[in-house]
């Protein structure tokens, strides 16, 4: 798995964190929504990676992935910033995964 930060999206999360320790994992959230394969996608700043994540390859930022759940996501995907949604946006040649990925500081 290969993920693509664009420019903006890392300056962004370089502002949400301002230099705090920590690791960046791509959640896939699953409460509430009734079933594992209705999962939506969000960052979310933690102290550790989760046990049962993988850092995935990255152009920058390192990220963490759930194993279990890669199977959701496809090989190549793109991390962006979209200014008008103020929100993440992950994407793929082949999809938008979630347009409004959101930020969470877990520490």
């Amino acid at each position: 798995m290969y993920i693509e930060w664009t420019e903006t999206a890392a300056e962004k999360i370089a502002g949400k964190v301002q230099g705090q320790e920590g690791y960046l994992q791509l959640k896939y959230d699953t409460d509430g929504c009734g079933c594992v394969v209705s999962g939506v996608t969000a960052l979310w700043w933690v102290n550790e990676p989760e046990e049962g994540t993988e850092k995935v390859e990255t152009n920058g930022i390192p990220l963490y992935v759930e194993k279990s759940k890669m199977i959701f996501l496809d090989e190549v995907m793109k991390i962006d910033f979209v200014a008008e949604a103020n929100s993440f946006q992950l994407k793929s040649p082949n999809q938008i995964l979630n347009p409004r990925m959101s930020f969470f500081n877990k520490i």
